[in-house]
């Protein structure tokens, strides 16, 4: 193995994140609550234009709060994508609902909404609709919500992979009633970890701060009346998410460059980049590559060559319905399985916004040696 690892996404730091962190330490506010977590919030939602946010500990426990907002029940059945990383369908089996998995289309590897109508034909009951937006590009969200609005649904937009994306203008996140995001550590802003519920709703929001702080009635004394989590974001962690939120932007731009890099060199290659709609923009959070019916070269061999050289490439995330866990739950399809056909032709390639230029032509080449 040769030279310095590439990775595929790593956090990218600037510097005014410590001047937040050293406030909290100033003050002594390094509890889950405090000025940077009321800022974050703050800050957050008018960045995406919501009204309200909730700092947590996760894109997953923001995603959970937002399934026990909507009552799911014991056996209830919930559409959700299938093309996504679990954390988006996991949520559902906290409070013991049962997955049923939209297949992808392939105009942007996203929920497929004629898909979504085939799923109320076959489950009228349905009340509860998961969207991701994969990769941090929009699904057909207009489609998709005018679905969910006509069979009295709630939409919730796994925003995790998709923050300062917009679809017809209007940023992701916004769409559903309940959103979440993700600051992981190789999302496109990190806090370390760390999410965010966002909605219109007050009350929810409200409601939804009150579980992720174990639920504590107000009583002059610790008393609990319902089942709560701790799910609240440290002060300090919400520090490094301001100081970050201030880059987001050239962090999209930086995003973008590189993904433009790769589709021009790959051109005449038989494979083709992670695609969007013209009037939608991605973040571009990862760039990907789907090899064509007529490659013969697999994914695999590609993934390979590329770590021989000490570069990380990693899989196209697997499909919930082939998932052993999920074994039982059902699939709606309207065209095979290309949730499955992605799965098995793409990966994710290097999209660290501090790779020189060098290391992006590295790896370029490295594929093009493999594929012409």
């Amino acid at each position: 193995m040769e030279g310095k690892r590439i990775y595929l996404s790593s956090p990218t730091m600037h510097g005014e994140e410590l001047k937040y962190i050293q406030e909290a330490f100033d003050t002594n506010w390094v509890a889950p609550l405090g000025a940077n977590v009321d800022g974050f919030e703050r800050e957050m939602a008018a960045y995406v234009g919501v009204k309200h946010a909730a700092a947590l500990v996760s894109g997953t426990s923001a995603l959970h709060l937002a399934v026990k907002l909507t009552g799911v029940k014991p056996s209830d059945v919930v559409f959700c994508s299938d093309l996504t990383f679990a954390a988006t369908v996991n949520p559902v089996s906290y409070e013991n609902g049962v997955q049923v998995f939209i297949d992808s289309e392939r105009e942007t590897w996203n929920m497929d909404p004629r898909a979504l109508e085939k799923a109320f034909d076959k489950y009228p009951d349905c009340q509860v609709v998961i969207v991701a937006n994969l990769y941090g590009t929009p699904a057909k969200l207009d489609e998709i919500k005018a679905i969910c609005d006509a069979h009295g649904a709630t939409l919730i937009e796994d925003a995790a992979e998709s923050l300062s994306a917009t679809y017809k203008g209007r940023q992701t996140g916004t769409f559903g009633k309940y959103a979440a995001l993700s600051f992981n550590g190789n999302k496109i802003i990190t806090t370390s970890g760390g999410g965010m519920l966002l909605s219109d709703d007050e009350a929810a929001i409200k409601k939804a701060r009150f579980w992720a702080t174990q639920a504590r009635d107000p009583a002059p004394w610790y008393q609990h009346s319902e089942f709560g989590y701790n799910y609240r974001m440290s002060n300090i962690v919400a520090g490094i998410g301001r100081g970050q939120l201030l880059h987001l932007n050239e962090h999209k731009a930086l995003k973008k460059a590189i993904y433009e890099r790769y589709l021009a060199a790959f051109a005449s290659l038989p494979l083709t980049m992670n695609p969007y709609l013209p009037y939608s923009e991605p973040n571009f959070w990862l760039s990907c590559i789907l090899l064509n019916d007529v490659c013969k070269i697999k994914h695999l061999e590609i993934i390979d060559r590329l770590a021989e050289h000490n570069i990380e490439a990693r899989h196209i995330w697997k499909p919930m319905h082939l998932q052993p866990v999920f074994s039982e739950c059902d699939f709606i399809s309207v065209e095979g399985d290309v949730g499955g056909d992605i799965f098995n032709c793409g990966l994710c390639l290097p999209s660290d916004i501090k790779m020189p230029d060098a290391d992006q032509s590295k790896i370029i080449e490295t594929i093009k040696r493999v594929l012409e």
